[in-house]
């Protein structure tokens, strides 16, 4: 798995103009992305993988509400 994800798109408008920022590599908080059309910064973090089987939904075990 590589150090930096790559987004496809911009999440908020959805255009493909991205540009690593350098905000994200100095914090080593996940990588930051620059959206040069909308003027919008954000940032991408692997939060690790699931067991099989198991949803991203809340369970009530959990504390949640299903």
């Amino acid at each position: 798995m590589s150090e930096r994800a790559a987004p496809f798109y911009c999440p908020y408008c959805g255009d493909e103009d991205l540009r690593p920022s350098e905000e994200g590599s100095v914090r080593g908080e996940g990588a930051a992305w620059e959206c040069r059309a909308c003027s919008r910064a954000f940032r991408l973090k692997f939060l690790g993988l699931l067991a099989p089987g198991r949803s991203t939904a809340a369970s009530p075990s959990d504390g949640g509400t299903s």
